[in-house]
């Protein structure tokens, strides 16, 4: 073998309720999450010994990479030698709410489980994924699943569906803790849409829409600008952001939604067309 691609889908949560603060500190909640196109890409060579390397700059590649904590995981649970270059190809952007780098770390552990045929089941492997994160047991299954617990509580659901979509994010992050702590005590921004949008495929709602619009007033307007939009049949902040979603009702509106959005909202937007699902 030569090289083996692992493709690490992103993100969207197409629904998320806090339900309140749990005795270990985190939160607990009730997610539906689903697999988009846009993905990182690892490309994985035998070698003498496993290293990491990354085509972002200031993406660290030492020992606190999510994908190196997978792969000393999956080490120290089966014993495999994990012999490979990995190179990682960052098309996810950072500080997004996509995923980016809980989904490099389950594709490194199907992969590693793929070449040293180590035949460790599904359920197993998101069960080590949880110890590096709420949300990494997920991305393990690579499709549509309903997460409760911190996240960690995986299951697939049956989902035949297939959904356009456009994303926009601005330049800046959301502090994800700081979101969950502000929950409790947030307010509503009088004119800002916050109730479910149900559509026939399912119901989209966000509770920490409520907090992060608070204290960033421009995704709300982000939000409220998509939703007047004709090609749009609904808007909504994914996890805790700063990534907006944007369900089209033809993908082919995708190209001048997002000139226009540019245009109205901020030049500077990051913004990808992508199928969910």
């Amino acid at each position: 073998m030569e090289t083996y691609i692992e493709h690490a889908r992103a993100k969207v949560n197409l629904s998320l309720k806090v339900l309140g603060k749990r005795a270990d500190g985190f939160h607990a909640i009730e997610t539906r999450m689903a697999p988009i196109s846009l993905a990182d890409r690892l490309i994985l060579t035998p070698a003498e010994s496993y290293s990491l390397v990354c085509d972002k700059v200031g993406v660290p590649v030492d020992e606190s990479n999510l994908v190196t904590r997978a792969v000393r995981i999956f080490q120290r649970e089966t014993g495999a030698a994990c012999a490979y270059r990995v190179e990682l190809e960052k098309h996810v952007p950072h500080g997004a709410g996509l995923g980016g780098g809980s989904g490099d770390a389950a594709a490194v552990l199907r992969a590693m489980n793929h070449l040293e045929a180590t035949g460790v089941e599904v359920a197993q492997l998101a069960e080590w994924a949880a110890e590096i994160g709420s949300d990494v047991p997920f991305f393990v299954y690579d499709s549509v699943c309903d997460c409760t617990g911190r996240g960690e509580i995986v299951e697939a659901v049956e989902w035949p569906h297939q959904l356009d979509a456009l994303l926009l994010k601005p330049d800046f992050g959301v502090d994800t803790p700081g979101a969950y702590k502000a929950w409790l005590g947030s307010e509503a921004i009088c004119g800002i849409r916050y109730e479910a949008q149900e559509l026939e495929w399912g119901r989209m709602v966000n509770d920490l829409e409520r907090p992060v619009f608070a204290k960033h007033r421009f995704l709300a307007e982000v939000k409220m600008w998509l939703l007047g939009q004709p090609e749009v049949a609904a808007a909504m902040m994914s996890g805790s952001g700063s990534t907006m979603i944007a369900i089209l009702k033809d993908a082919n509106a995708a190209e001048a939604l997002a000139g226009r959005a540019k245009q109205a909202l901020d030049p500077s937007l990051w913004t990808a067309q992508v199928v969910i699902g």
